[in-house]
């Protein structure tokens, strides 16, 4: 069922996506949206003037209680069961590879929140996704299980290949296809049935191209890509597109790509996502960090204030370095000007 909290949340573009009856509720009570479809429902009618409002006699309360009523009626009416998200994600803690309790009790982790996992080189870090993904239940080798939404999850997460709990980024992208970006992008949109494709492909290219260090376009074949154009295509491509809930980043710092916007692109869009990662940058933009050492989660850290004051001055360094990169790939010679 739809409720206000839920019009607050939706997009013209995203209603007419989900609910694909709502345009003739628009055009039966004549409001032109067509230019409002990133905006919400309530946010097209607050562009009504109080003249507007006089003029043509709306009632903008009136309108957002018969959009509900409306969509909850033809959901009823169609036999249409609204399919609850993932709104969190509990890890239960299990045993690491000697056979000793996991340093916690459990962790919640809800979407939105940023957590980084930390550790040596084969201490369990995809281990820990391996869980996450087949949505374990005491049975894999850590013993570990996970919840969704505080509950035993549906079989469908473990059993099912269409309901994809976990999209995976991983470390090396290399694509294979004789295909564009637009091909590609189109062969995704079709899979996963979107009405408005172009809108919705032109919105997934200009989040990669603010991500990627070189812009590229829709005619671009993807095999010519460089390594940091494919990294930013695919999460630009996983925010948007992907109905997985929640995303695994590995190492993000080695792809080419502004971390801090792809960070904030994927939360926008309401992921849970892990982050895999050695540096310390990205590891305090998180929420917070599992540290993961033989096979099993140690400990876990929130982020803390005095290690949010040492992100600010990492951040200055790290745009320091960007620039020196920006020169170096120029032809520049590096200056020390940049250091100040």
């Amino acid at each position: 069922m739809i409720n206000r909290q839920t019009l607050d949340k939706l997009t013209i573009n995203e209603l007419e996506s989900k609910y694909p009856f709502v345009l003739s509720f628009f055009e039966d009570n004549k409001l032109d949206v067509d230019n409002y479809s990133d905006k919400t429902f309530i946010e097209f009618l607050e562009h009504f003037t109080e003249e507007d409002i006089e003029e043509w006699a709306i009632d903008t309360s009136k309108l957002i209680d018969d959009i509900i009523i409306y969509i909850n009626q033809m959901l009823e009416f169609l036999g249409i069961k609204e399919e609850k998200g993932v709104d969190s994600l509990t890890i239960i803690a299990g045993y690491d590879k000697s056979g000793n309790k996991e340093g916690f009790d459990n962790i919640v982790i809800n979407k939105s929140e940023i957590i980084s996992i930390v550790g040596p080189t084969g201490s369990g870090k995809s281990r820990l996704l391996a869980d996450i993904e087949w949505t374990a239940m005491k049975d894999t080798p850590t013993r570990r299980a996970i919840l969704i939404n505080g509950e035993e999850p549906d079989k469908k997460w473990r059993f099912s290949s269409g309901n994809k709990l976990v999209a995976q980024l991983s470390q090396n992208m290399n694509f294979v296809m004789d295909l564009t970006v637009n091909e590609f992008l189109e062969l995704h949109a079709k899979s996963r049935m979107v009405e408005n494709e172009k809108e919705v492909i032109k919105k997934i290219i200009e989040a990669a191209n603010n991500l990627a260090g070189e812009k590229f376009n829709l005619d671009t074949p993807i095999t010519s890509l460089s390594g940091g154009q494919s990294r930013a295509l695919m999460i630009a491509d996983t925010a948007i597109l992907s109905t997985s809930p929640i995303v695994l980043i590995d190492e993000i710092e080695n792809a080419g790509i502004d971390r801090k916007k792809a960070l904030n692109l994927l939360v926008s869009k309401e992921k849970i996502v892990l982050m895999a990662t050695h540096d310390p940058s990205l590891a305090l933009m998180a929420d917070k960090r599992i540290v993961i050492n033989n096979g099993g989660i140690i400990k876990i850290i929130e982020t803390n204030e005095e290690e949010k004051e040492m992100l600010v001055e990492l951040e200055k360094m790290d745009k320091v370095i960007q620039a020196m990169r920006g020169s170096l790939r120029k032809g520049d010679l590096i200056k020390k000007d940049l250091l100040s």
